[in-house]
């Protein structure tokens, strides 16, 4: 059964569970035309994540009002979070931005959704308005008398998912269900946490989980892996990589950063969920999207033997974890064709500088994803660990509570199971980007090991030229000025008696013999700048000839430009 059959089935539209956003986004893919990315997320300042901080959105370099605060606080909703969790100043909650990021919304939409007693799901009814309600200015007070009223007696469990959260809908769930103002703030400023706290033996307690994942923004229709093996367009090079913001691909497609932030109260009649999406622009995960997929979970049949057999509620809150694996392993996939794409580029071009910048992007994001999935498993982890005290009323049986317990660690061990095996597919790319970087490297060093033979090979022959041209010139001035002179100045008769020889003699025999060596020395050399490389030797021999015919031409080509 496909996802659009179930869809209908449950008297739904299949086309509306996608956001405005995303829809926007992959028409403008078909159509061509450039889209802007989702902004980056913030940096998350991790020491404001828990209540075991004991100075919640307090920084130390910052000045502050130790005086008592004399201001009158409303004890209903209105007051929230000061009417309940008294540390929380007014200077604290600005700080937090927890209203300030709700004041541009108008209205919440809030979608239900019920667990029976017996396993199986059901669309809320509230107050007669099915599973789907907006509360706008003028009905917070309908809103809350809902969420005060009783429930009836067969809901073992009632999520919310809460989309554009509003400043009085953000008091009205805080104070109905003693909400830690950290689970709205670390949410709102995409910090990640898992904690829990309240906890009363054999009764009840609240955890909470914000967790950052990876999501896919397809833009263009699923590429085939030869369409990813083409060289991209030209693209602009950052020259700062930011890990937060979005990573588009070479196919059109990107990746980003998304969020699930869950809330559960868990007791021993009833308990409730509450999915927090502080932004479901540029197509993040909304409330109506998780919605529909956890009613999905009800139809399926494997979890529903679970819920049949185990009245733990956390199962509830682990089904919802599987959605995050889904889209972890979908943008592992891109990744995957990505990296196969710039594993083909590496290969066949001859210029890599510019690849080694696109894998030494691709390996940071890699980097930064080790981080998110180690949170990931870290918060399956937590909730595994972290027992249901409610379980322990003496409504369960014993048998209960080991059913439960067996399950909870077979299901946590499933799902353990596949984090791992995301982790060691990015580890893999991770690795295999590296062998990229290293294959592109290689080609630039053995570049420049040919380029610097090749250096090398003419600055030897020009030097060996260059000092056997040196040395020739030298000896064919000087040999024969210094022969003639050794000969002269031989103190023997058959130069002495009677000798007719002058200086003038001596010039004019030394200049004869050097013009005749100097003659020989350049015909013998094969390079010279007197001819051509590589010249015959009969138009070495006629040389000087050559050297006057192109003194006489240049000086003539001179003679009709000046005149000119």
């Amino acid at each position: 059964m496909t996802v659009r059959s179930v869809a209908n089935a449950l008297g739904m539209e299949f086309d509306d569970l996608k956001d405005i956003t995303l829809r926007d986004l992959a028409q403008a893919g078909k159509d061509n035309t450039n889209t802007a990315m989702p902004p980056a997320v913030p940096a998350p300042p991790y020491r404001h994540a828990a209540p075991s901080g004991p100075w919640p959105w307090m920084d130390f370099d910052a000045d502050f009002d130790f005086t008592t605060s004399t201001a009158v606080i409303e004890p209903s909703w209105r007051g929230y979070p000061q009417s309940q969790f008294g540390n929380w100043t007014p200077d604290q909650v600005q700080r937090s931005k927890m209203f300030q990021k709700c004041e541009a919304n108008k209205t919440s939409t809030i979608y239900w959704m019920d667990v029976r007693d017996d396993g199986t799901f059901a669309r809320s009814n509230m107050g007669g308005k099915g599973d789907t309600m907006a509360v706008g200015p003028g009905q917070e007070d309908g809103f809350w008398d809902m969420l005060i009223t009783g429930r009836p007696k067969d809901i073992r469990i009632r999520s919310i998912f809460v989309d554009d959260l509003t400043s009085p809908v953000l008091r009205m769930l805080g104070t109905r269900y003693n909400i830690e103002p950290f689970f709205f703030t670390s949410s709102i400023n995409w910090i990640p946490s898992r904690y829990r706290e309240a906890s009363i033996h054999k009764e009840s307690d609240h955890i909470t989980i914000t967790l950052p994942f990876v999501r896919t923004l397809r833009i263009n229709p699923r590429s085939s892996p030869t369409a990813l093996t083409s060289p991209p367009p030209p693209s602009h090079i950052p020259t700062q990589i930011d890990t937060q913001a979005p990573f588009p691909m070479n196919d059109g497609n990107m990746l980003f950063i998304d969020l699930l932030a869950i809330h559960m109260v868990r007791g021993v009649k009833t308990s409730t969920v509450i999915s927090y999406h502080p932004d479901s622009t540029w197509c993040r995960t909304s409330a109506k999207r998780l919605h529909f997929l956890m009613r999905l979970v009800g139809e399926s049949v494997y979890w529903q033997k679970i819920f049949h057999k185990s009245k733990d509620p956390t199962f509830l809150f682990l089904a919802i974890l599987w959605y995050p694996l889904y889209a972890w392993d979908e943008s592992l996939e891109l990744l995957h064709n990505h990296s196969t794409g710039l594993e083909s580029r590496v290969m066949e071009t001859n210029n890599s500088i510019e690849l080694t910048r696109e894998l030494h992007i691709l390996q940071a994001h890699l980097l930064y994803y080790q981080a998110l999935l180690y949170n990931f498993e870290a918060s399956v982890r937590f909730l595994a660990k972290i027992h249901n005290p409610a379980m322990e009323s003496s409504d369960f049986s014993d048998e209960q509570r080991t059913d439960s317990k067996e399950l909870m660690e077979i299901e946590s061990r499933n799902l353990l199971s596949e984090i791992e095996r995301l982790e060691l597919r990015r580890t893999t790319l991770s690795s295999r980007v590296k062998n990229m970087m290293d294959l592109a490297f290689a080609d630039i060093n053995i570049d420049d090991n040919s380029q610097t033979r090749r250096l090398t090979q003419a600055t030897v022959r020009d030097s060996a030229a260059m000092k056997q041209a040196s040395i020739s010139y030298l000896t064919m001035v000087f040999l024969p000025a210094s022969l003639l002179a050794s000969v002269f100045g031989m103190n023997v008769m058959e130069f002495n008696q009677g000798s007719l020889m002058t200086l003038d003699r001596y010039v004019e025999v030394a200049i004869s013999l050097t013009l005749f060596t100097v003659y020989t020395v350049v015909t013998l050399q094969p390079y010279s700048s007197f001819h051509d490389p590589g010249a015959p030797f009969l138009r070495r021999a006629v040389w000087p000839i050559l050297t006057l015919c192109r003194i006489m031409t240049k000086t003539r080509v001179k003679t009709v430009e000046d005149m000119a």
